[in-house]
């Protein structure tokens, strides 16, 4: 998406400073936390519950996946960064393991191409609409996206276990495989014709989007086999790109 009204913010959402010695992060939230507990891909360390939050998950099952540690709120503040709605809850985990392209293959509904999207919450925002709508995974550029952490699972609301997210170097070698395997790839942009579901057809589509402010490089831009646009009647010229992946999946995965 070109032009996006939000500017590369990643250094302004950095991630909780790990601990000392301890491997992984600290992954907080209720729905973040849960996702995590009930994904046998994720490997957890050590779970912080205060005592209000546990009497309020007694009798959820994902309690007993890893045994809790009550503590105090003041104990989980400081893991989870600055300003963090952890509700009490706080999860140290090592990171997933990326999937391949292949994978995502295997799946069904759309494949989400980012290009330098760097901002952690944005990319947490993309995951959850890529749950809400089924999409079949992410794809992120390696060198210029940030490292899974507390800032975006918590952003992701669960989805960050759930949406598989592989990570390439070359984009365009990536776009390249996905055509070869049969997929349409779509460049979200300006000046492109209107992102329409009966235009795709029968095609298997992947979309692809651009960093916040900068959109689609031109590489990237040349690979793809359409440039479209979302349909907006209003003054405004272009959207956030967590939004703008919503709405397209939406356009995308609707009947």
């Amino acid at each position: 998406m070109s032009r996006q009204n939000k500017r590369d913010r990643h250094t302004e959402h950095a991630a909780a400073p790990r601990q000392k010695g301890q491997a992984g992060y600290w992954m907080y939230g209720l729905h973040a936390v849960s996702s995590a507990l009930k994904n046998p891909q994720r490997q957890a360390h050590e779970l912080l519950v205060t005592r209000e939050t546990a009497q309020a998950l007694s009798q959820v099952e994902i309690m007993q996946a890893v045994a809790p540690q009550i503590v105090d709120r003041s104990r989980i503040d400081p893991l989870c960064g600055r300003d963090a709605v952890h509700q009490g809850i706080a999860l140290r985990v090592a990171p997933l393991a990326p999937s391949a392209i292949e994978d995502l293959s295997d799946r069904e509904g759309t494949i989400l191409i980012l290009d330098q999207v760097t901002d952690p919450r944005n990319i947490g925002a993309i995951l959850r609409s890529a749950a809400a709508f089924n999409a079949a995974g992410i794809i992120l550029q390696d060198r210029h996206a940030p490292q899974e952490s507390g800032v975006m699972a918590k952003a992701a609301s669960g989805a960050l276990d759930v949406i598989p997210v592989v990570r390439e170097v070359n984009l365009s070698r990536a776009i390249a495989q996905l055509q070869k395997a049969g997929h349409w790839v779509i460049g979200l942009d300006t000046g492109g014709s209107i992102l329409s579901r009966e235009g795709l057809g029968e095609r298997r589509a992947a979309l692809v989007l651009g960093a916040e402010g900068e959109g689609l490089r031109r590489l990237t831009r040349e690979h793809c086999d359409e440039i479209a646009r979302l349909h907006m009647q209003g003054d405004m010229e272009s959207l956030n790109v967590s939004v703008a992946a919503s709405v397209a999946l939406y356009e995308l995965a609707r009947p």
